[in-house]
């Protein structure tokens, strides 16, 4: 599961609201840690910028995660974005693959279906 968390950089309240679009991507997730990329748009509006890269980029340092700007109205970067959110979730979903299944319940290769457990997460997304 993968997410472009887009602010807008002519808005400092935009900025502001990243940090509670992040806490509630992490508790509504369908896994633990889901890979974002944060997305500051609008870079095209140099003249009307309120949140500098600084700011940006000290942020998503912070929760580990790339920053992009970019701009919807010129195409600036949102390739480079959107084709690093692919890649970081390819990741996820190989190491998904190669991890070999879990050992049955009983040991024995048997599985009961009295024994059967819930539904759990087999990986991280």
């Amino acid at each position: 599961m993968g997410f472009l968390l887009m602010f807008d950089l002519t808005s400092q309240q935009s900025f502001l609201n990243v940090r509670n679009w992040m806490s509630q991507l992490q508790a509504n997730a369908y896994c633990e840690n889901p890979d974002i990329v944060l997305v500051g748009n609008k870079a095209d509006l140099a003249d009307q910028r309120e949140v500098q890269e600084k700011q940006a980029k000290e942020l998503a340092d912070k929760y580990g995660i790339p920053y992009f700007e970019t701009s919807a109205a010129t195409g600036a970067e949102v390739d480079k974005a959107v084709i690093t959110l692919l890649d970081l979730v390819m990741k996820r979903m190989e190491q998904c693959v190669d991890k070999p299944p879990a050992e049955p319940a009983n040991g024995n290769g048997a599985t009961k279906l009295g024994d059967a457990q819930p539904n759990e997460k087999k990986c991280a997304c």
